[in-house]
């Protein structure tokens, strides 16, 4: 019924079809849309809850930025911005802000990539630091993903299905390469530096940041791609990805069991392994 439709969202795309005049759903360029297949109430009440989860993780890490050592302090701050900026984006989906019509009649926040292309950069740079990782490849991971990014906005706005797609191939094929340097390069280097506790903490928040990120596609594909999902489970499967990707992984990398937490001392990127021992290493 209506007050269903309006709970999902999908009042607005009956009145798209009907006035598609036979055109399939995915077809419909935005100037002949009647009517525009908008978020439901329940999806939301999920950017919401996100905002409020990435607004309290980003407050606490800004806040006990100025309670830890240098070598932590970065860390938090990171973290801090990173939620700083997912808040401004979420903000703007649930106050109607940051959206246009694309193919098929649907609610396209791209407020969304303007927040990936700068939070998912940020992570990168987390990584590369933990991992103690030189600054010219940290950087060259951050341009392949800012690129990624960049494909993704392009190919939900493409009208030709077949540029869209290839906009999508474009992305997918950066973000193996940003896999391949979370995975291999950084990992790597974590590896080198020969300290457990590093070597640790890097493999599980960047486990972390590698599955979560690997499920942004899919969605992508059954939303903005083929229109298979509807704008209201995209935001909804969004907003669950984005708190694990941005609020699960701050907390993660902050982990107090690991060197970069408030109790124990910093480990800096420029400490060299052979001048001690990081399996000896004790922290207290």
């Amino acid at each position: 019924g209506g007050a269903e439709a309006r709970l999902w969202g999908v009042e607005g795309w009956a009145g798209c079809k009907e006035g598609a005049r036979g055109m399939s759903d995915s077809d419909i360029v935005p100037a002949d849309c009647l009517s525009i297949q908008e978020i439901g109430t329940v999806a939301g009440v999920f950017l919401i809850v996100a905002w409020v989860a990435l607004l309290v993780t980003g407050l606490f890490m800004a806040f006990k930025a100025i309670q830890v050592d240098s070598e932590s302090k970065k860390f938090y701050y990171l973290n801090a911005f990173i939620c700083a900026v997912a808040c401004y984006s979420y903000f703007a989906m649930f106050s109607g802000m940051g959206w246009q019509t694309v193919m098929g009649c649907r609610q396209f926040f791209y407020i969304r990539y303007v927040d990936w292309a700068v939070t998912t950069a940020l992570t990168i740079f987390s990584l590369g630091i933990l991992a103690g990782q030189d600054y010219a490849t940290i950087l060259a991971v951050m341009g392949a993903d800012v690129g990624m990014i960049l494909a993704g906005y392009l190919g939900s706005v493409a009208l030709v299905p077949a540029v869209k797609w290839l906009w999508f191939l474009l992305g997918l094929g950066l973000f193996v390469l940003v896999f391949l340097g979370i995975a291999r390069e950084f990992r790597q280097c974590a590896i080198d530096h020969s300290d457990a506790a590093r070597i640790e903490l890097y493999s599980r928040v960047s486990l972390l940041v590698l599955i979560s990120w690997s499920l942004y596609p899919l969605v992508w594909v059954l939303t903005s791609g083929s229109g298979w999902m509807g704008v209201s489970l995209e935001s909804i499967f969004y907003a669950i990805l984005d708190c694990v990707a941005k609020v699960w992984f701050s907390f993660a990398i902050i982990n107090h069991s690991g060197p970069y937490s408030s109790e124990a001392p910093g480990y800096s990127y420029q400490d060299e392994p052979q001048q001690q021992d990081g399996f000896e290493r004790q922290y207290v």
